[in-house]
């Protein structure tokens, strides 16, 4: 049995979740994958039994990933304004840093692996979240939302800008760059309309 060569399971990774961004989930194979970090089909199964459990596995590598830069300096104790901030500035660097994974998530959420892979993983994350509003609340920071009000709110501007961003433009057509005044504008907005 032939061992694991870590640089070619990184490229596998990377040609795998290019592929997915590029082509979606209905027009990744193992095959274009295999072709793509040319290597043989074989290898692959090498790492992988198949299909799914190469895209599951990539995904929970990517979601421990992603958790550990998101959670980087945050502690649910904060008071609200100061965790949101902080939670901006490792999201902004998240995806700033890795453009293509927001578009990979994304072909995920829309996909028969939401459930398995996205909605059953992070759940220490997912509960260091809730416990970081339901302080907020507790203090009096905000009002108690549903987390679906909460989350659209608290982030669904951030990720609107850094579509437009990776887009390069406004929804007029006109270029647009974030900047740090845009992105720190956006947040004070988020804030004072969260905030009690």
């Amino acid at each position: 049995m032939r061992v694991r060569d870590i640089d070619k399971v990184q490229l596998v990774k990377e040609k795998a979740i290019e592929l997915i961004v590029r082509d979606g989930l209905e027009g990744f194979s193992m095959n274009k994958l295999a072709k793509a970090c040319q290597i043989s089909v074989g290898t692959l199964y090498i790492y992988y039994k198949d299909r799914d459990d190469l895209i599951v596995n990539v995904t929970i590598e990517e979601m421990r990933a992603m958790e550990e830069v998101i959670v980087k300096d945050f502690d649910p104790e904060m008071s609200f304004e100061a965790g949101l901030r902080t939670q901006w500035k490792n999201r902004f660097r998240y995806v700033m840093e890795k453009p293509h994974m927001n578009l990979f998530f994304d072909q995920l959420r829309s996909s028969s692996y939401q459930q398995e892979v996205l909605s059953e993983r992070m759940t220490e994350f997912k509960a260091s979240m809730s416990r970081f509003m339901q302080n907020a609340v507790a203090r009096g920071e905000i009002e108690p939302l549903s987390f679906e009000i909460y989350w659209s709110l608290a982030f669904a501007p951030l990720y609107n800008l850094l579509r437009m961003d990776r887009e390069g433009k406004k929804l007029d057509g006109t270029s647009f760059k974030i900047t740090d005044e845009v992105l720190w504008k956006t947040f004070d907005l988020v804030i004072k309309a969260l905030k009690r």
